[in-house]
């Protein structure tokens, strides 16, 4: 496969990928994926910015649990969250595309809109009223010239939040949201990704995909303080 930026570099317009998402479920490592795609990309002097698109979740939990609501789908309702969960993503996507198209630099989207189509799906299940009504305004939004799925096991997702111990999240939760992601309708124009590695690995991997090896900075060494792809035996 021709990396996309060395295909870009070939057209004669000299057109460069503008907007570059990394999906996946919670605990895939798309975040920690992103700022280091963005600062790769820079260094390889393709100006990039990272874009956090989050839909308030973690946060909507963490004030859910002090008021004894439990998550956020307890502090809206199980059809309400959705909605509010949509409004949120929405707005962050909007400034994202503003903000990357004044910089003229490459945004890196941590999330998009298909996040929020799996976790309506996560949530509701498929063909779901919350699903149509998130499409019709996010058609808005121009598809990624790239779109990166960080395909992660649920055990692994699971060890990963456990250890960075600022929310929770249930192996069933995880593997319906992995189920959600497989399912949408864009999942064939997706580039999958192996998000069980290390944070090298996974780099490195991403990267072969946009920059040819001879122009790619070499991606810093993660200290590694836990080995978290032993798998989570579920009984």
């Amino acid at each position: 496969m021709t990396p996309i930026i060395e295909s870009a570099r070939g057209d004669r317009r000299g057109r460069r990928p503008r907007t570059i998402a990394l999906i996946g479920v919670d605990g895939s490592g798309k975040t920690t994926q992103a700022h280091r795609l963005a600062d790769a990309l820079t260094a390889a002097g393709l100006p990039a910015t990272y874009q956090q698109n989050a839909g308030g979740r973690a946060w909507f939990g963490r004030i859910a649990q002090r008021l004894g609501a439990g998550d956020a789908q307890g502090l809206f309702g199980r059809h309400g969250w959705p909605v509010v969960e949509s409004v949120l993503r929405w707005l962050a996507i909007a400034r994202a595309l503003v903000r990357s198209r004044r910089s003229g630099h490459i945004a890196v989207m941590d999330r998009y809109s298909y996040c929020q189509y799996a976790s309506i799906r996560t949530q509701l299940g498929r063909g779901r009223r919350e699903e149509r009504l998130a499409r019709f305004a996010y058609r808005l939004f121009p598809a990624p010239d790239v779109t990166f799925l960080l395909v992660v096991s649920p055990g692994a997702a699971y060890r990963r939040i456990e250890a960075r111990g600022t929310d929770h999240e249930t192996i069933e939760y995880l593997t319906r949201a992995s189920a959600s992601y497989a399912s949408l309708p864009e999942h064939d124009s997706f580039v999958l990704i192996d998000g069980d590695g290390t944070e090298d690995e996974v780099a490195a991997e991403i990267l072969a995909h946009l920059i040819p090896p001879a122009e790619a900075p070499a991606p810093p060494v993660t200290p590694v303080t836990g080995d978290l792809r032993h798998p989570v035996t579920v009984v």
